[in-house]
This record gives C-alpha cells, structure tokens and sequence, in this order.
C-alpha cells in the first residue's frame, strides 16, 4: 500500500530553477510537518541545494534523473525519453507506488501525456481534465476544468468533467454540495452548442432530477463575465475555452494591479494616497497574488499528478505541493470512481 506521506518533486521542472522548487519544498514541509519527499533530479546538484535546507534533507530521498524535459519539447519526443527524465521518474514512482502524488513546474502537455500514459485514466472517465482554483469575491475559490488538456469536447467528456470537478471541490473547500454551471455565451436553455447542451440536459436529470443522487447542484449556464462572482463552486468547459478565460482573468489581474501601480505614482497626492490605503491594495494583492492559487491537477488519472506553474515562486511551489498532499489525504480517485458508479446508475 502506497505511503500517502511520500510525494515526488520534479526539482528539475520550473523556469525559476532548482533552488526555488527546493526552497519551496521546504517551505511545504515546515506547513505539513507529516510529509516526506522524493526529489527527482540531477543527484549532486540537488544535493548541493539541500545543505541550505537541513530540515529538509532529513525528510526526503534523492531519486537521480540524468534528463530534463525541456520546455518546448513536444509531448511526443519527450515520451520517448519517460525513463531517463526528472519528470517521468516522478510520475513513474507514482505508478509504482513508491509515491502517492507527483508535482511538476514542467511541460504541461509532456506531464499530461507521461502521466496518461503512465497512469492510465479512472474506469467511465475517457479523458484526463485539467483544473485549478481561480479567485472569486465569494467565500472560496471556484475550480475550472478543462483549461487545456482537450481542445475539443463532447457532451460525455463535460459531464465527467463537472462529476471530477465536484469531487474536486468538495475537498479542497470542504462542500457536500458544490454549485456547478457550465461556461457558455448566454443563461438561456437555447444558447450555447449541441454539446453544452446535451451536457446540461444531463446533469439536469443526474444531479438535481429524481434519479439523481450525485452531490452537486447544478446551477445552469453561467457567463465569462460572472466567473469571479462567487456564485459557482465549479464551472465546466473545454480546454480551448478554458484556457483563454484563465489567460485573460491571469491578464486582468496584472492590468489591475500595474494600473494602481502607475496611478499611486503619479503625483505626491497620490502616494499618500497610497499610503492610506495600503492595507487594501496589499488584500488585493494577495488575492490576486496565482501563487496563492497555484498547483492545478490532472483530474480523471489513476493517480495525482499536480502542474505548478513554471514561473512560480517559492510560495507558489509549496502552495502546489500542500494541494497534492491534500487530495492524497481525501482520497480524490475514490471519491471520483464513487460519483461515476452513481451517474451510471442514476442513468441506467
């Protein structure tokens, strides 16, 4: 049975190098002071990194990795290259039960298709979705999936996608019944494609109607324009849709935040200004802050693997691994695999 302390650290991964993941591991390990790490990597230097983390050093193990994946590398290639890579280590010794999680700064698409392939997907999921928290003015966060794994969708793949991002949810806000609406370009019942539809149509009659019993509500179609409201805990889409909406709300909030920059620099008025109101600006800040936000997950996989964002910092890398270990410790496959046997039910 695997050790759900051990998780696998690609240390290689990232576009801030090695001294920031394992500053992040770090940092992760004094938060969850229960879990142990493999760190999957170039040995010497890895080991070098560590003398500067002791704490550390006493609760993890260096798996060596003469490779890296490179961050243009087509998923293809890389695969090919699975056995010798920092990252196809990582994900292996998940498949080996050696670790319960692995985490990655990587290659997103090299780290969906290593781990699909390594894997394999859930029974009843056909394709692995990729979700992650996105900040709202609600009580919690709300996940997003697909945000990029699958262009393409059809009505069966964002019914699952809404069944995983649930389970998903409950979780990591702790919800019995997570509110979830799929992405669309109107509220009304006609709006949207064949696909949006049929989906909707779908959940209707599994999660809200009287052959239901899955543990979410489902709210309908929402808008772009309301992703941040806080009236959804999950919101469904294909990974084409889903990335632009990440990209842009990811490009809002660094135009929000550069524009307050340039207005409270503007005169000695405004700095005093600033002044003032510096605690409101450092709130928002930290809201918007995607390292607050950072660790999305592959969902559908037999398995956890978690994508932390490759320009993240220090605290982003901990915020990914602290996610990991939690849907480890909730146990985010059986849950799903539950809710799949319920809709095959509900619909049969």
């Amino acid at each position: 049975m695997t050790d759900p302390s051990w998780i696998a650290v690609d240390a290689m991964g990232g576009d801030e190098g090695l001294a920031v993941m394992l500053a992040g591991v770090a940092r992760a390990r004094r938060r969850h002071e229960e879990m142990r790490f493999l760190l999957v990597g170039d040995e010497s230097a890895i080991a070098a990194g560590l003398k500067n983390h002791p704490n550390l050093s006493q609760h993890s193990e260096i798996v060596h990795a003469p490779e890296t994946v490179e961050a243009a590398e087509k998923p293809t290639q890389a695969i090919r290259r699975a056995k010798t890579t920092s990252m196809g280590i990582a994900i292996d010794l998940v498949k080996r039960g050696r670790a319960a999680a692995a985490v990655s700064s990587g290659n997103t698409g090299a780290l969906m298709a290593m781990a699909k392939l390594a894997l394999r997907m859930l029974p009843g999921i056909d394709r692995p979705a990729l979700a992650a928290p996105l900040p709202t003015l609600g009580d919690n966060d709300v996940v997003m999936l697909d945000l990029g794994a699958n262009t393409e969708c059809d009505a069966r793949n964002l019914v699952q996608f809404a069944i995983m991002g649930a389970a998903y949810a409950r979780i990591i806000f702790d919800l019995e019944r997570p509110r979830v609406g799929l992405l669309n370009i109107g509220s009304e019942d006609q709006k949207g494609t064949d696909e949006i539809r049929d989906a909707a149509h779908t959940l209707r009659e599994t999660a809200n109607g009287a052959v239901g019993g899955l543990p979410l509500d489902f709210t309908g179609f929402v808008e772009g324009d309301k992703l941040a409201r806080g009236d959804h805990d999950v919101i469904v889409c294909d990974g084409f849709a889903g990335n632009i909406a990440l990209k842009t709300a990811e490009g809002t909030a660094r135009f929000v935040a550069d524009l307050l920059k340039r207005a409270f620099s503007s005169s000695a008025r405004s700095k005093i200004g600033f002044l003032i109101s510096r605690p409101a600006t450092e709130l928002l800040r930290d809201h918007l802050d995607p390292n607050n936000h950072n660790g999305a997950v592959f969902l559908g996989l037999n398995g956890v693997v978690v994508k932390s964002h490759g320009g993240a910092n220090e605290l982003g890398v901990a915020t990914a691994i602290g996610n990991a270990a939690k849907l480890v410790s909730a146990n985010l496959t059986r849950r799903i695999a539950d809710d799949l046997g319920a809709i095959r039910q509900a619909v049969a």
